[in-house]
């Protein structure tokens, strides 16, 4: 007898289930321990399970290190997440979900015991802060409120701008109010009811009150519109600024003042954010006018599955710790209030995606392109998620590319073996986001199943330089498609396995505006895949989340003007759709607000029209995160999906016949 072969393990869509996914990093007030959420993907009903079909779902609970190895810290069958320490580091409040109750306040002290539940409402708690005296803990929450119109059939009367956002459908008539928890009184009380939902806020160093980011009313709110509210323990709001633009966090100082993260009013949606250093006199500076790379962790990946903290962080009265992006990576910089960047931890080839700083210590996840997330603690690693991988994990290999501003960069990942095989262009959402150093299962996945997947950053992406970004105010479709399609030829150059033959291109969001705009304007593709995409820029602006705004930012029109409609028509996929003759995957989620499923429908209707082959998935109860972090089974169906379809076209037994551009438009 022989020994049967040794079969090398190759990720498939159900290796996603194997994963353990690790998110919000806290460090303790001490900076010698870390509480961190650990989610993994399990039977909804282990004891009970589904006889047709699996209902995987995700777990989540804390685990604590204090510099080895990380151990469990909370059990059971809920949900625990969003570890927040105590002051004197004895006690982490959490959020535990489950038993047929949206999530609650819990307590547990750190050295053992039973948890305690301090809330019992009807609706969830999140944001939980810690006074810095410990006194208090700060949360938000709708309460007790109920909405039932749509369950008992009854009208909804629409009044105000806003009135359904990405990841919450419908919008409560009354906003989310900022509760107290007295942690010795063990009561809970209501302390401020904003006219708008806030966004942030974050407690004054002395304990003496918040400070609040919010907008003065929802039309502002829609416009993008924020101001720093000050609310004290005893007393009423006050505004603070008169700053009418986007803040994206508030950092309070020591002296009474704060720092402010945002963009200036009348800058566009392009402009990276800044820091802005308020004096207690109201007067302000901004204080890094040198730095020329977006702050926070923009490098996209599909491995982060839970809260990423990246707030800026004071190391010193007079320096900031920020996470930051630059070029495919994001590493943690030091900002002084003199205008002085530089960095403190910073991997070219790595990215950092959250971080936390107290005490002098820092806890943060930090992964690469070819190892997966893990935690660490002050420069030393408490987990070993990457071992766990049930898949070698392949590396990229980088290609650059000429462009009108200078070099371009994107990577190539390649099948094993030595034959030729399709090629796939993946195209990045915002357009101002960053494909890099992130590790990336889908990836992986279409690798392993023998594809050469080719992903890049052209102009309009972050991390390089702020007229990289701007170059594509107001042009979408030039030259971004140009940098896209000179990146792809690169790589067939580069990688000469690559079958320039055998082609795909496909992109979520904005890439699925681009993918529909090159497949209406090019032939050179096989197939093409459409996720979470925009076709009719028109009818966008008056159904997005976030469409009253932004394409005055992104292109200096909008819908409602007659004067901008032919341009923002002349601009959408939708005008070109009679040239598509690409077969078409669309995959869209029902309650994706920020692209509609409305643009997806009209695709649809116009490729079956025109004879396109053309296949339309739709996904309940999911939104514009499907393929981050959706429902464990439907992020599977949308994989399969996605294979499958390739499979179809690019690896076929029997090649089907591709319609002719006569056919097409007939």
């Amino acid at each position: 007898m022989t020994d049967s072969p040794v079969v090398a393990p190759v990720a498939r869509p159900e290796s996603l289930l194997a994963l353990q996914f690790p998110s919000d990093p806290q460090v303790s007030p001490d900076g010698r321990r870390v509480a961190f959420v650990l989610s993994r993907v399990e039977e909804e009903e282990p004891l009970k399970p589904q006889k047709d079909w699996a209902r995987p779902r995700y777990r989540s609970h804390i685990w604590l290190s204090e510099g080895g190895p990380a151990r469990a810290f909370t059990a059971g069958e809920g949900r625990d997440h969003s570890p927040r320490w105590s002051p004197d580091g004895q006690t982490l409040a959490f959020v535990r979900d489950g038993a047929g109750r949206q999530g609650q306040l819990y307590l547990l002290p750190v050295a053992g015991g039973e948890a305690r539940r301090a809330t019992g409402f009807r609706n969830g708690v999140q944001g939980l802060q810690w006074s810095p005296d410990g006194r208090f803990i700060a949360f938000l929450t709708l309460a007790d409120d109920e909405d039932k119109r749509d369950e008992r059939g009854e009208a909804r009367v629409i009044t105000r701008a806003r009135y359904r956002f990405n990841g919450l459908d419908w919008l409560p008539e009354v906003p989310a109010r900022l509760w107290l928890y007295d942690v010795q009184g063990n009561e809970v009380r209501e302390w401020y009811a904003p006219a708008v939902g806030l966004s942030a806020f974050q407690w004054r160093p002395d304990s003496s009150g918040v400070l609040l980011v919010g907008s003065r009313d929802d039309l502002e709110a829609s416009q993008w519109r924020n101001e720093v509210f000050e609310l004290p323990l005893d007393g009423a709001a006050r505004q603070l600024t008169d700053w009418q633009a986007s803040i994206q966090a508030v950092v309070p100082h020591t002296d009474g003042g704060f720092v402010l993260v945002g963009r200036e009013a009348g800058q566009r949606n392009t402009r990276y954010a800044h820091l802005y250093r308020f004096a207690p006199d109201g007067s302000w500076v901004e204080v890094d006018a040198g730095r020329d790379f977006p702050l926070g962790n923009l490098v996209g990946g599909d491995c982060h599955v839970g809260t990423m903290p990246d707030s800026p962080a004071w190391l010193d009265d007079g320096t900031l710790l920020v996470l930051g992006t630059v070029r495919g990576s994001a590493g943690l910089f030091r900002i002084s209030m003199d205008g002085a960047v530089a960095a403190q931890d910073h991997d070219p080839e790595g990215v950092i995606a959250a971080f936390t700083a107290r005490g002098g210590g820092v806890a943060l996840l930090r992964e690469r392109a070819s190892r997966f997330p893990e935690v660490e603690l002050n420069g030393v690693r408490v987990t070993d998620l990457n071992a766990a991988l049930p898949f070698p994990a392949r590396v990229p290999q980088r290609v650059t590319f000429p462009t009108g501003l200078g070099e371009g960069e994107g990577w190539v990942l390649l099948p094993d073996g030595e034959g030729p095989v399709p090629a796939l262009l993946n195209i990045h959402g915002g357009p101002h986001t960053d494909y890099g150093h992130a590790f990336t299962h889908e990836f992986q996945l279409m690798a392993a199943r023998g594809y050469g997947v080719c992903y890049s950053n052209p102009r309009g992406s972050v991390g390089y330089g702020q007229a990289w970004v701007d170059d594509i105010h107001g042009r979408w479709g030039t030259v971004d498609q140009a940098d896209l399609l000179a990146f792809f030829d690169r790589c067939l150059e580069a990688a000469p396995r690559l079958d320039g033959g055998r082609t795909g291109v496909m992109g979520g969001s904005y890439g699925g505006f681009m993918t529909n705009w090159i497949t209406a304007h090019t032939d050179r593709f096989q197939v093409a895949v459409t996720d979470r995409s925009i076709c009719n820029l028109i009818s966008f602006g008056g159904t997005s989340d976030i469409g009253l705004r932004f394409w005055d930012d992104e292109l200096g029109l909008n819908f409602h003007r007659r004067a901008d409609q032919a341009r923002l028509w002349q601009m959408s996929p939708l005008q070109y759709v009679e040239n598509v003759r690409t077969p078409t995957l669309i995959v869209h989620s029902v309650l994706d607000h920020r692209c509609p499923i409305e643009q997806a429908e009209q695709w649809y209707a116009a490729l079956t029209l025109h004879g396109v082959p053309v296949r339309f998935v739709r996904f309940p109860g999911e939104d514009h995160e499907l393929s981050r972090s959706g429902r464990p089974d439907r992020r599977l169906t949308r994989l399969h999906e996605y294979l499958d379809w390739l499979d179809r076209w690019l690896n076929p037994k029997e090649q089907p016949e591709r319609p002719s551009r006569e056919t097409a438009t007939a």
